[in-house]
């Protein structure tokens, strides 16, 4: 119950004295509930309208009054008495539910900001080891879970709270058959602990069946080109349908244990009510007016004892959701990225980026490093080209240089300065990042292009797009600017979704351009107006290129070789072409014998 204990904590501290107030309140409730059933027969006793047959408590001795009232008057007074305290409660209950819907959302709330925000802050390394798929689902689906659980937990407390007032005001009518009641429910509660059990692995099959759901769904409509285009429509089918049917089941199954654990408690009470009943007149010749009081307890408590046990049960089928949720926050706390995100931001890198000794790998428990020994020096205002074959860790060199990750061993120096957690966001606000999968947002063109800079005119919008050879077929759309654009720019081409990134880019007017194989999918045409617009670039910004086709890196002021980790050769594109035999050179010689 400790992770229960954790988010209670966390309600204490969105909600503070509301909590107390709320609970109080149901206390209030349970005691006016109680007042209105429980009074009524003893108070129409004693006021001599009906002999009752009941022994009015002495506590009760308050309503003696009413002995003295004439009979026409004393029973419409008993009734208003008994709807006054009754709808009392009722608007007490109405203004309570509606605070604690405003806490229980507002925890919601509270709760999905804090995990985004702290999921948001997660270090790159987080996000290459978990599953994008298993974070949403927490996100979209535990989160919500969680809120009904401690929801649960706290309708508990209440009718704890609400059973404990109404068995302090059944013990002064009758305590013989309050304590009856006690007893027998007690009893059941404890028979019954294999319900809870079972909640507990119902909710832990639920969670892993819906993180599975989510994860293939997610894929699968990432992937759907491939199943159209490979004619998988039939294989994802049956996978969906064996899991759908997995999902029915186990929900049919939730309700099955539910309404089993109601029917077992709803049976005991009708059982032990007949016994009592029986016990009550047979051998203690009970009158009409006890047997009213005996029926009055047991429909008063009895619903209440088995909704503590609903309760309980209802938070053991989330407490799985729970422990994910718990789990996602504490790992997004250790991962945190920056413990403060207050930073001095520069105009622009002055000097360049230097690189001594550095060492990576992913997982420290493996011997082999995915970078090694490297040691480069990138001149501010120059174009540097990064290429190697697949696999020889540029992508990996460009997340260093980046700040994404950190150099298990050596130093990244930026202006002279070391790369530490102080000066990553500084740098990062002078940086734009065009990566080779290019990312938009189901949004306009223009929508796309303000997420880098807010207050961007649409004379910067036409240039930027001008300069990615973007303006002509934007300009050809029936919208413009304002066209939608669809989920990842689908209705977009390759190329065309490469150029909006690469203008995106441009319009933040960076001091450091980096483009992972950012002209892949262009065609030749617009790989050469591009590779123009760069040329016009140089020396006003310092341009780091991950480039395939090295058709693109002609004019690249160094170009830096990596394989299986480690800079193999540094020099010039005419320099490395020359150099025969070598990597560089091979590479080169296989692109020329394809475009042949």
């Amino acid at each position: 119950m400790k992770d229960i204990v954790y988010f209670l904590k966390q309600i204490h501290s969105y909600a503070g004295n509301r909590l107390y107030i709320n609970l109080l309140a149901m206390t209030c409730i349970g005691l006016l509930e109680s007042a209105g059933i429980l009074l009524l027969v003893p108070m129409i006793s004693i006021s001599g309208i009906v002999n009752m047959d009941v022994e009015v408590p002495k506590s009760l001795n308050i309503f003696a009054f009413l002995e003295t009232i004439p009979d026409f008057i004393v029973l419409p007074m008993i009734l208003g008495i008994y709807m006054i305290i009754v709808l009392a409660g009722n608007l007490l209950q109405r203004l309570i539910m509606i605070r604690n819907a405003k806490i229980q959302n507002g925890f919601l709330r509270k709760l999905r900001m804090e995990t985004y925000n702290t999921l948001l802050r997660s270090n790159w390394a987080f996000f290459i080891k978990n599953r994008k798929s298993d974070l949403i689902n927490i996100l979209l689906t535990e989160i919500t879970r969680t809120s009904v659980g401690t929801n649960a937990f706290l309708q508990f407390l209440a009718s704890l709270i609400f059973t404990l007032v109404q068995i302090g005001l059944a013990f002064m009518l009758s305590p013989y058959i309050t304590f009856f009641v006690l007893i027998s429910g007690a009893f059941l509660v404890v028979l019954n602990r294999r319900f809870l059990k079972k909640s507990w692995t119902l909710g832990n099959r639920n969670y892993e069946l819906g993180k599975s759901f989510l994860a293939g769904v997610t894929d699968q409509i990432n992937g759907i080109k491939d199943i159209k285009s490979n004619s998988l429509e039939e294989s994802r089918m049956e996978w969906f349908s064996f899991l759908t049917k997995q999902m029915e089941t186990e929900q049919v199954e939730y309700t099955r244990l539910k309404m089993t654990s109601q029917f077992y408690y709803k049976f005991a009470s009708t059982l032990l009510i007949a016994i009592f009943i029986f016990i009550s007149v047979k051998i203690f010749h009970a009158q009409a007016g006890q047997l009213m009081l005996i029926t009055i307890i047991f429909g008063r408590l009895w619903p209440r004892v088995a909704g503590i046990q609903s309760s309980l049960e209802q938070i053991f089928t989330t407490l799985p959701s729970f422990k994910a949720v718990k789990a996602l926050q504490m790992e997004c706390k250790e991962a945190q990225e920056f413990q403060k995100r207050d930073y001095n931001q520069t105009s622009e890198l002055k000097e360049g980026i230097e690189c001594r000794d550095v060492q990576f790998r992913y997982n420290k428990n493996e011997s082999n490093y995915t970078l090694k020994d490297i040691n480069l020096s990138i001149p501010a205002n120059q174009m540097t080209a990064f290429v190697g074959r697949s696999g020889a860790g540029k992508s990996t060199l460009i997340d260093l240089l980046m700040g994404l990750n950190q150099p298990e061993t050596g130093q990244i120096l930026v202006d002279g300065m070391e790369l530490t957690e102080g000066y990553i966001l500084s740098l990062r606000s002078t940086l734009s990042y065009v990566p080779q999968d290019p990312f938009l947002f189901n949004a306009s063109i223009r929508e796309n292009l303000m997420l880098v800079k807010p207050d961007a005119t649409e004379e910067e919008m036409w240039e930027a797009l001008t300069f990615a050879s973007a303006a002509i077929f934007v300009s050809k759309l029936q919208h413009g600017l304002d066209s939608l654009i669809g989920d990842r720019g689908i209705k977009l081409s390759g190329g065309e979704r490469q150029r909006l990134v690469l203008a995106r880019a441009i319009l933040r007017k960076p001091s450091i351009l980096v483009l992972d194989e950012a002209t892949s999918a262009l065609d030749t045409e617009s790989e050469s107006n591009i590779q123009t617009a760069l040329e016009q670039l140089k020396g006003k910004m310092t341009i780091i290129v991950i480039a395939h086709r090295l058709s693109t890196i002609r004019n690249a002021d160094q170009v830096i070789v990596l394989d299986e980790g480690k800079i193999i050769q540094q020099g010039g594109f005419n320099q490395l072409s020359k150099e025969k035999n070598k990597v560089f050179s091979k590479l080169l010689k296989k692109q020329m014998e394809v475009v042949q």
